[in-house]
């Protein structure tokens, strides 16, 4: 087994995370397919998933459908990194959150100066904003406060923020302490003056207006700030991914295009081939055609001529070759008559006187014949 580790590039919502792999490849790699996973370290922890098990090993219909030669590492790889890229392998493990002091929304003493953030706000001493009440009865410190006889407050209409300071404890004052703004300034009780509402101009009005908030409150302008940034920054990183992940599907289907053109130029070749082939047999069939029309008209006429002579039928083109055709003939019939002597002697037919009287004639007559047919070969200029 060969191992490939590493780690490949995933983008996850607008970064690029490196996520830790192992590839191991079989003796029949590349004809099988490899088998993948996920090796988290030891900050990461395994997401399970489809395409992930609880040990890391990676499934995926890329490598269930492996098939040589279309398949291989790169386009593996790329199959990963799309993948991961919509459902990651791994996520951080979580650690202990370090507790931070809760800091208060607004400032401790707001009149601290001569412009403080709240206008006709009463001047504030140096008790806590809360002080600890031993019956936990009555109202709260801030309707009965000195300096302003009958509670009516001089400067008009005060705006207050909806939460100035932290909840109290629980239990530091009992349910509906006081009655409602309204009841109280029918009935001639001193307190605050009912809220005004957006048309009156307060703090509704600031936050609609666009401008900041006394004591850093959050406005509406802020809100749709922060909206319109997330949205934008989601839709960013959603396009980043869209991008990439249609990078690519476009790296694949390039190579796909150029696999399915090379096989289109060698299917084409092959065509081409078969073409001329079959244009060769198509002559050779002609050809066979015409050889076996020719054989039958041959026939047909052996049949009905008459019997051919033997010696009328191969004849000389001229009175040379007809000579030494002669002189060959008649001297392979002197080299038989010569052969059935010996025999008829071996066998007892004739006697030792006839077969040497015979023999010497033709021997003779055979000497002749070698001697006519070399000389016509002379004149004809043949080989000797």
């Amino acid at each position: 087994l060969i191992l490939l580790d590493g780690t490949i590039p995933v983008p996850y919502k607008g970064n690029n995370y490196n996520i830790p792999v192992s590839i191991w490849l079989l003796e029949t790699h590349p004809f099988n397919a490899p088998v993948c996973y996920v090796k988290p370290t030891q900050t990461m922890q395994i997401k399970v998933s489809k395409h992930v098990d609880s040990n890391g090993k990676i499934y995926l219909p890329y490598l269930h459908e492996w098939k040589y030669p279309s398949s291989d590492l790169i386009g593996l790889i790329q199959i990963c990194i799309v993948t991961f890229s919509e459902q990651p392998p791994v996520y951080s493990k979580k650690s202990d959150p370090t507790p931070q002091q809760q800091q208060l929304p607004y400032p401790a003493n707001p009149a601290a100066n001569n412009t403080g953030p709240y206008p006709g706000y009463p001047p504030v001493t140096n008790q806590p904003p809360y002080p600890p009440q031993a019956g936990g009865g009555g109202q709260p410190p801030y309707l009965a406060q000195q300096g302003y006889p009958g509670g009516a407050r001089p400067g008009g209409p005060v705006v207050y923020p909806s939460n100035p300071y932290p909840p109290p404890a629980q239990g530091a004052y009992p349910p509906a302490p006081y009655p409602p703004p309204v009841q109280a300034q029918q009935q001639g009780v001193g307190g605050y003056p009912p809220v005004p509402g957006p048309q009156q101009g307060g703090y509704n009005s600031q936050q609609q207006q666009g401008n900041p908030a006394p004591g850093g409150t959050i406005t509406q302008e802020h809100i749709k700030a922060s909206i319109l940034s997330a949205v934008e920054d989601k839709v960013r990183r959603r396009i980043r991914d869209e991008f990439s992940t249609l990078q690519a599907e476009q790296y694949s289907l390039r190579k796909m295009n150029e696999d399915l053109t090379s096989g289109g130029e060698k299917l084409r070749q092959m065509l081409q081939n078969l073409d001329a082939e079959s244009k060769q047999l198509d002559a050779s069939v002609k050809t066979l055609q015409q050889k076996q029309t020719d054989l039958t008209e041959m026939l047909s006429k052996l049949e009905n001529s008459e019997e051919i002579d033997v010696d009328e039928a191969v004849t000389a083109a001229a009175p040379l070759y007809r000579q030494l055709l002669t002189a060959y003939a008649e001297e392979s019939a002197t080299e038989d008559a010569l052969y059935f002597l010996g025999e008829a002697l071996r066998r007892g037919v004739i006697d030792t006187d006839t077969f040497l009287k015979q023999v010497r004639n033709l021997s003779r007559k055979q000497f002749m014949l070698r001697a006519t047919m070399r000389k016509c070969r002379q004149k004809a200029g043949l080989a000797i």
